[in-house]
């Protein structure tokens, strides 16, 4: 245990950040696919205008799970993430598990991404549905976009606070916009009713697309209703997963206790709020069942001869799409390098270049099964993908708080969960409730994932792990 929590970089960051300057950082990173796409996605195919219900149950969520991973992230301050916070806590398998599954998990959120900047860029220059957007049989645009981008990550990029302020300002402002404009053009029998009624899927795609919950108790398949509200907030959620960043700002912040429960809340709750109204105002403009998947609000803003909105909308939506992707890609490449560094992968993943200091190999591997998933696979199965990854990564995330306060009582922690146990606890059986109303195919294609994972651990990361040579770690740090 101690030799893991050795493994964070030597010296110390600078506390500079009070609790406004993390709701800004977490703003600017939220907010991206789940309000330009997203919204509009959850609407037409579970919700109806009842999505921003979905946008509600959603952030409640985030919000417990984020206060666990604030309290992991202050006691644990190194790279990796919540692969790191379970090294720590429960030991190296359920680590494996996690850190393969936050593999899938931004891998999938940046195929999500990059998808909506497809969308949007088609809608705002013309391009042919062809090959951008979400009708495209092959996503040329998804692909491109993410070469382009792998190829900065891998070189190295210095992010200003005046660059992020600056595309955060983009974001809000386009989302000020949608309100101002849009709130003359909602129509009352849109969003009547509110939760529409449970009906059968238009289109009968069998009990694999049914959600678990369904399935289990042996219900008839259906839509809308609120088991549909539920299933679109166990899909949004991924909306909101940006907090994880936050939540590892602990070391640079000026008074952890306090301004990582403003900062992240705060932030949580702005989100929301653009969240619920943009979803609402969208919903008011075009029937549920009309929506656009692939630029929803921008279509919607010209489906009422506002083409000026939706161009700026598209404009808005190709610009802060970028650098959510950007955050995905980095992110990708410091959780591969971590795993490296350990041995539970190549080791070639856990080494930098050279020349430019960065996991290029992690980044670009990550990168080329990014652009595949991204070519052919739409959003709706890809954010059930996000989702369910995420939810199962906050699930050991809140039952580490615990486990580690009862391992390591004397540990410091800068800031701590309030209500623990039963917060945790809460958190992790709510994430467990979310990811249930995912459908029977998500939850497959998720196991399959994981089995994937365990047998490269138990074949590769085991053998080759730096815990598994003597001397490295006694042998309580191992799993049982």
């Amino acid at each position: 245990m101690d030799e893991v929590l050795k493994r964070q970089d030597s010296g110390e960051l600078k506390r500079r950040l009070h609790g406004r300057d993390l709701i800004g950082f977490g703003v600017g990173i939220i907010i991206g696919t789940g309000i330009f796409t997203l919204a509009g996605v959850e609407a037409k195919s579970h919700a109806g205008p009842s999505v921003t219900l979905s946008f509600v149950l959603g952030a409640v969520v985030a919000g417990m799970a984020a206060l666990c991973y604030a309290e992991l992230a202050s006691s644990v301050p190194t790279a990796g993430s919540a692969y790191t916070y379970a090294f720590a806590t429960l030991g190296e398998t359920f680590a494996w598990i996690i850190g393969w599954d936050l593999l899938l998990e931004f891998a999938l959120g940046a195929a999500v991404v990059s998808r909506g900047w497809s969308g949007y860029l088609a809608n705002l220059m013309g391009l042919s549905p062809d090959w951008f957007g979400e009708n495209a049989k092959i996503n040329i645009g998804a692909v491109l976009i993410i070469a382009v981008l792998t190829v900065i990550a891998v070189i190295g990029i210095k992010e200003s606070a005046r660059v992020t302020n600056l595309l955060v300002l983009v974001k809000v402002a386009v989302c000020v916009l949608i309100l101002a404009v849009g709130v003359f053009y909602i129509r009352g029998e849109n969003l009547t009713p509110f939760i529409p009624p449970a009906q059968p899927p238009t289109e009968t795609a069998g009990a694999l697309h049914q959600p678990i919950v369904q399935a289990a108790l042996g219900l008839e398949q259906s839509v809308y209703g609120i088991a549909g509200m539920v299933t679109a907030a166990a899909v949004v959620f991924f909306a909101y997963t940006g907090f994880e960043a936050l939540a590892n700002l602990g070391e640079e912040t000026v008074n952890p206790k306090r301004d990582l429960r403003v900062g992240i809340l705060g932030a949580l709750g702005v989100c929301a709020l653009l969240y619920i109204a943009v979803s609402l105002v969208l919903t008011g403009m075009v029937p549920f069942a009309e929506i656009d998947a692939g630029a929803p609000l921008a279509d919607a803003f010209d489906r009422v001869g506002q083409h000026w909105v939706g161009a700026l909308i598209s404009l808005g939506a190709v610009t802060g799409l970028t650098s959510v992707m950007m955050v995905e890609l980095v992110t990708i490449g410091r959780i591969g390098f971590a795993m490296g560094r350990d041995g539970l992968l190549p080791k070639k993943f856990g080494k930098t270049h050279p020349r430019w200091g960065t996991p290029h190999r992690m980044t670009i591997a990550g990168a080329v099964l990014i652009a595949a998933l991204a070519a052919f696979i739409p959003i709706s199965e890809l954010a059930d993908m996000v989702s369910i990854g995420a939810l199962s990564a906050m699930i050991i995330v809140a039952v580490a708080v615990p486990v580690l306060r009862k391992r390591r009582p004397g540990l410091e922690r800068p800031f701590t969960v309030p209500f623990s146990p039963y917060l945790p606890v809460v958190a992790a059986l709510a994430c467990l409730y979310l990811m249930l109303n995912l459908d029977v195919m998500t939850w497959l294609r998720f196991a399959a994932w994981l089995l994937l994972g365990l047998v490269i651990y138990v074949f590769y990361g085991r053998k080759h792990s730096r815990f598994a040579r003597p001397g490295d770690v006694s042998s309580t740090d191992r799993p049982s």
